[in-house]
């Protein structure tokens, strides 16, 4: 298991997350063979497919059961091409069926009061502690900006240099999956509100978003804890807001306006358009329900054109 992962870290570029839940998938893989005497290098499909099967009863989701057959099969094929075991039994396997949920997205009308309530936060209240509450504020405004403006990954947006609050360029170089670099446009809010958080953030830190944490930066729970509370104030519902809502609001709202989808695949970082295409399905849905509530025969009752006559 740890060549195989070694492996996924110096030739793909794979993240800390991702091969932290490869182990994860792994490990449960690993326990039921040694549970049935299995040897990892002499698998046969017969139990590899018993595995997966035994999944569902678990209660583990489709979803969930599809990405842990890819990392059984990425393990598999890694053995196979590097003369570890004779046969790959991962290959004749087909995956369980994954139904594709709609992602949650924002209209423009909420996102800009979430920025509109940020905003005014920067600058409520006086004296020490409002001081020490604005420069979170102006944390959380900047945060928001960012996010809306570019569509960053959460991974991508905390762990931004503190150059980057600097930079006089309209766009950032984000580093993002699999190591692979691509410009982001800034607009000038945004570049306006990482000037003004970088203003009030300490000048001892390489982060845009210090933080006291393991990494030194702001976390992923962290922010999306904040966020939560910023969307309350906002009087949103807690629970339809989150870092990854504001990305799906992005690239939703650049289709809904004609963006081309090549571009925003583009800027959202995503190796296949297919990824992308999933935003194409929210606007179908939306002019589905436009339609439905807007057209003025939709309320009529069908007319009773009795027989039709020879």
């Amino acid at each position: 298991m740890a060549a195989y992962l070694d492996m996924l870290a110096a030739e793909r570029g794979a993240a800390r997350n991702t091969l932290e839940a490869y182990r994860r998938d792994l490990e449960d893989y690993f326990g039921y063979l040694a549970e049935e005497g299995l040897d990892p290098a002499e698998v046969e499909a017969g139990a590899l497919r018993a595995y997966i099967a035994g999944l569902e009863t678990r209660g583990l989701k489709s979803a969930s059961a599809a990405r842990r057959l890819s990392c059984i099969r990425g393990f598999h094929k890694f053995l196979y091409a590097e003369g570890m075991a004779e046969t790959d039994p991962s290959a004749p396997l087909a995956g369980p069926r994954r139904g594709r949920s709609l992602p949650k997205i924002l209209s423009v009308q909420e996102v800009d009061r979430l920025l509109a309530v940020a905003r005014e936060q920067v600058t409520a209240g006086r004296g020490e502690e409002a001081r020490a509450l604005a420069a979170r504020a102006r944390r959380m405004l900047c945060l928001i900006e960012l996010l809306y403006a570019t569509g960053l990954r959460v991974s991508e947006l905390i762990a931004l240099p503190r150059a980057a609050g600097a930079t006089r360029e309209r766009f950032l170089v984000v580093r993002g999956k699999g190591g692979r670099e691509r410009l982001v446009p800034l607009t000038e809010m945004a570049r306006a509100a990482m000037r003004e958080h970088l203003a009030a953030s300490p000048s001892d830190s390489p982060w845009l978003f210090p933080a006291d944490s393991a990494s030194g930066h702001l976390t992923r729970q962290a922010f999306a804890r904040d966020l939560k509370a910023a969307a309350a104030a906002s009087g949103l519902r807690p629970d339809r807001v989150s870092p990854h809502v504001l990305r799906h609001a992005f690239a939703s709202h650049l289709l809904q306006n004609g963006a081309d989808l090549r571009i925003v695949q583009e800027l959202l970082g995503h190796a296949d358009i297919s990824t992308t295409q999933i935003y194409t399905h929210v606007l179908d849905e939306r002019l589905k329900n436009m339609v439905r509530d807007l057209h003025p025969l939709m309320d009529e009752e069908p007319a009773d054109i009795g027989p039709a006559s020879a």
